[in-house]
């Protein structure tokens, strides 16, 4: 479901990176394949120096179909991105590369908050969050990085997933790990 990423599948996420409905929406953007491939290996080296971590994610055969990235690496803290392309919107591989990224930030590469910015006007994003009862909307209880990242206007809401409510609602589900795992982590 998820690897690292590499140059080989850059011709394939670019493609499905450019589409209109996907791309105002990609925080890595580029206007051509030579500019994505170089965002690629910026990407690949930023992650080498632990300024994020990113990943490709896969279908069921292995195709790269989207990213899923945390940015902005600071205090056990960063920001969540992630796009699929469209022709894989609501075919249920959004919560499971979620979910897998979760686990490797959470439990093994020492992440104790995600952060996720969401346009205000990305209303199926916003949804999707809101859903997932780990996540919590954090406009007021991060006061002070809501207002940073809206300093240029009204853009954006702040949720939260921190490490602790992730856990229990894997504890409470019985979900991917065991008990014991979990709280070894």
């Amino acid at each position: 479901m998820l690897k690292k990423r590499d140059l080989h599948e850059s011709q394939t996420l670019y493609e499905l990176m450019k589409h209109p409905d996907v791309f105002p929406f990609v925080r890595q953007k580029a206007e051509s394949y030579e500019e994505f491939l170089f965002i690629t290996k910026q990407t690949i080296e930023a992650e080498e120096r632990g300024e994020l971590i990113s990943r490709t994610i896969l279908d069921e055969w292995g195709n790269p179909i989207g990213t899923i990235n945390l940015f902005d690496i600071e205090d056990h803290a960063g920001f969540l991105g992630t796009w699929l392309g469209k022709a894989y919107h609501g075919k249920g591989y959004n919560s499971p590369a979620k979910e897998a990224f979760f686990q490797e930030l959470f439990y093994e590469a020492g992440i104790e908050t995600i952060f996720m910015r969401i346009r205000k006007v990305n209303i199926r994003s916003i949804k999707a969050a809101e859903k997932l009862p780990y996540v919590v909307k954090a406009n007021e209880t991060r006061a002070s990085l809501y207002e940073q990242l809206n300093r240029n206007g009204d853009v954006y809401d702040l949720y939260e997933i921190p490490k602790d409510l992730y856990t229990f609602y894997l504890l409470r589900t019985g979900t991917e790990q065991s008990d014991s795992e979990l709280l070894e982590a």
